[in-house]
């Protein structure tokens, strides 16, 4: 019988990073937006 906590418990931690990588992605291009320097065109 599969050990379906494990199969949970392992699901849930890749989804956990998926999602925070993408926050730390979007995080780091808010901060490349908002230093870029739009007054130079």
């Amino acid at each position: 019988m599969p050990d379906y906590k494990l199969l949970y418990l392992t699901l849930l931690d890749g989804v956990e990073k998926a999602i925070n990588l993408l926050i730390d992605t979007q995080k780091a291009c808010e901060e490349i937006y908002v230093d870029t320097d739009e007054t130079k065109e």
